[in-house]
């Protein structure tokens, strides 16, 4: 099988070792990856610095079509990305070609904004002692992005930090994930193609344990990182110096009130609690459902769960597949154990066969258990019974976490009053919390985050204001 080269300073490369990556469903090999030496890592920091001021002035037109040509390209291999996305993740190739759609989006989005990302004019005169003065406020790049990816979505959430990076001009370094370095590596194949300057990406597949030395070097200002709480925040101790934006996930809840439609509802949490395999920071994980919709609700959700196909993933009709390995999937498995245990009933699922663990529906579950406590990820739905509005908010916000919380109402007050009193990132009335738009702004409150993701929102992320004052003018 052919080494797939690392992407340095905009050039392929290859290294002194190898990363195999293998299919969670069947474990076979689906590539190889080439990984860089230290000395690589070096040349590729070191051409992001000296390149982060040509970068900074590129005009707007040269990075609005880097990033439309991006878009494009995407498209025109949407298939074969889609299919690397299913093999190297496990991930459905139904869920793949929805990866891919909304990465095409979000490189279209990006060069968009970048053409819309212009400064501010304030005039000063205000006051008597501000005549004729006026304040332009642009925003400035702090300088190269270390972006640390993580594996359920090998694409678009690349795409979430390296285009709003080029979008301000800033250079960026790629860390994937070493489960699912292959989709960022074709991704450093379609940006070799653009008119960018060398040294404004790498993509560089190296292993966890040799991350720290791109997270302490002071040349890359900005690290940007998805993935689990306690590796964000010990990235964020390491370099408290540095602007650290960190997704960090949750433990998603879906209010259910009894005056919602049950049946969409129903549908909804229970596809959008297993797709990814529950590998998103944002799948349904707690459903709050209100007294008096409870059995009803309760017995259309647990068919709609048994209804859903579990397969391989390279089968179209697949809509729920393997975690991303079999430990993954190990830990789900007894973390449903403990809770049973202690004293949770098991309404379906529950199983595992390898890396795939079955959907499964828990209610009458402890307060204290990891799958209400903790972040699942994994196929694991909670049932919680409420009496009230008031029980099913103070509910949704008694977590440590805060990404985002759907409400299904068709009451518009109980809507605006979610939105007020609901301690998350983000308010989906209608809906899941698993809905997001790849142009809104994305992130959380409490250990869900630091930062937004969602384009204008990242690019903001990565500059700081600058303001110029022009003096003794005509206003």
């Amino acid at each position: 099988m052919d080494v797939r080269p690392f992407w340095l300073a905009g050039s392929p490369a290859t290294g002194d070792a190898e990363l195999t990556v293998t299919n969670p469903h069947d474990d076979r090999v689906v590539g190889v990856a080439s990984m860089p030496t230290p000395e690589q890592v070096e040349q590729a920091i070191a051409a992001a610095h000296a390149v982060r001021k040509e970068a900074a002035a590129l005009p707007i037109h040269v990075r609005a079509e880097a990033l439309a040509h991006v878009s494009r390209r995407l498209s025109e291999r949407a298939e074969e990305i889609a299919q690397l996305i299913s093999a190297e993740n496990g991930k459905p190739i139904f869920w793949a070609r929805g990866e891919v759609g909304r990465a095409i989006a979000t490189f279209r989005f990006a060069a968009e904004e970048t053409r819309r990302f212009s400064g501010d004019v304030q005039r000063l005169d205000t006051e008597a002692a501000a005549k004729g003065r006026l304040a332009y406020v642009s925003r400035q790049p702090y300088g190269p992005v270390l972006a640390v990816t993580p594996f359920n979505f090998p694409l678009n959430l690349v795409a979430h930090k390296v285009a709003p990076a080029i979008a301000v001009g800033a250079p960026v370094i790629v860390k994937p994930a070493p489960a699912t370095p292959l989709s960022s590596l074709v991704l450093g194949e379609i940006l070799a193609e653009t008119d960018l300057p060398a040294g404004m990406f790498s993509v560089l597949p190296v292993p966890n344990d040799r991350a720290a030395a791109l997270v302490e070097d002071p040349r890359l200002p900005v690290v940007s990182f998805t993935g689990s709480g306690p590796v964000g925040y010990a990235i964020k101790d390491q370099v408290p110096r540095k602007h650290v934006t960190l997704e960090l996930g949750g433990n998603a809840a879906a209010v259910v009130l009894a005056d919602a439609d049950l049946d969409w509802a129903a549908t909804r949490c229970a596809l959008f609690s297993n797709y990814q395999a529950g590998q998103s920071c944002i799948a349904v994980q707690r459903v709050i459902v209100e007294e008096a919709a409870r059995e009803e609700f309760t017995a259309k959700l647990v068919a709609a769960v048994e209804s859903l196909v579990v397969g391989d993933p390279a089968d179209d009709k697949t809509q729920v597949g393997p975690l991303v390995s079999v430990e993954a999937a190990e830990r789900v498995e007894q973390w449903v154990s403990e809770a049973v245990a202690g004293g949770a009933r098991l309404l379906t699922g529950g199983g595992r066969d390898g890396a795939t663990v079955e959907p499964t529906v828990l209610t009458d579950v402890p307060a204290d258990a990891k799958v209400v406590q903790e972040e699942v990820f994994g196929p694991v739905l909670v049932i919680q019974p409420v009496a009230s509005v008031d029980e099913a908010f103070a509910a949704v916000n008694d977590s440590k976490y805060g990404l985002q919380a759907g409400v299904f109402t068709r009451d518009i007050d109980i809507a605006f009053r979610a939105n007020k009193e609901l301690e998350v990132g983000g308010v989906i009335i209608g809906d899941v919390p698993s809905y997001r738009a790849d142009q809104m702004p994305y992130g959380g409150v409490k250990q869900s985050g630091i930062g937004r993701e969602g384009l204008r929102s990242a690019m903001e992320d990565f500059t700081y204001e600058k303001v110029m004052v022009l003096t003794g003018l005509t206003l």
